[in-house]
């Protein structure tokens, strides 16, 4: 089992808001690329009734200084340190694009340790028992820059300066090499339910394989479509949350009071 948190993990968690006391929290784990200010808008919507946790992989920002991981089972690790043991508050998990396969590594952690989460939102990333090849982080910086405009979720002026291509590439380029060289390890299905979600016009993902999702887990599975493409859920933030917040009311009062 992995080792538990100390002081010296924290800089993988950030709290952009207070919360109630008794909050359920969410954990935010960003895309490939990504950071924790992703999901600060999340965080300002679903405070204080939800506490929000959004995770900063090594490598970017106020991190930007440390070494990048080498693979999803790195990234979960480094979180799942990072959590306090906090039994009596309930911890849901909400995972975008890698994001989504961080999570679930996350998620395994979580219920061979004894606290299982309470759901585990796996938006916009088929599930991990459909492996398909991919090899983007093999490309040059075009090709890498291509797929990331491709997906809209940077803006592509901004890749053209060359400054910031120093800074953000060689973070892409480790965190589509950690996707692309993920294969699920044997183990267990989870027992949390999954919300799979994604976007009706992903150019990577189909509702169906949005739909394997639920081969992982012996819990409750569903999974929500909204419009849009790789990126839906900034346009479709509110609609997003909402399935967010009704998914918490119906875990019942033990995941605390959710407006």
């Amino acid at each position: 089992m992995a080792e538990r948190p100390g002081a010296q993990h924290q800089s993988w968690l950030r709290s952009f808001h207070q919360s109630t006391p008794g909050a359920p929290r969410l954990v935010c784990l960003p895309h490939a690329g990504g950071s924790a200010s992703f999901y600060f808008a999340v965080s300002k919507a679903l405070s204080p009734a939800v506490e929000v946790r959004a995770v900063q992989y090594p490598g970017r920002q106020d991190r930007y200084d440390e070494p990048l991981a080498g693979s999803v089972q790195e990234l979960a690790q480094g979180v799942f340190r990072a959590l306090d043991d906090g039994q009596d508050t309930p911890l849901a998990l909400f995972g975008h694009s890698m994001g989504a396969m961080v999570g679930f590594e996350l998620a395994r952690l979580l219920e061979a340790a004894g606290r299982p989460p309470v759901t585990f939102f796996a938006s916009g990333r088929r599930g991990p028992s459909l492996v398909r090849t991919e090899t983007v982080h093999q490309g040059d910086d075009a090709q890498l820059i291509a797929e990331v405009t491709k997906l809209d979720g940077t803006d592509a002026a901004l890749l053209e300066d060359e400054e910031l291509q120093r800074m953000v590439l060689p973070v892409l380029r480790a965190d589509y090499r950690a996707v692309e060289t993920y294969r699920r390890a044997p183990g267990p299905r989870l027992s949390c339910p999954v919300v799979a979600m994604t976007g009706d016009a992903d150019p990577r993902l189909t509702p169906d394989e949005a739909r394997t999702w639920a081969e992982e887990t012996d819990g409750a599975f569903e999974l929500r479509v909204f419009p849009g493409a790789h990126f839906y859920l900034v346009a479709q933030q509110e609609a997003v949350l909402a399935e967010v917040r009704a998914a918490l009311r119906r875990l019942g009062p033990a995941t605390g009071a959710v407006a």
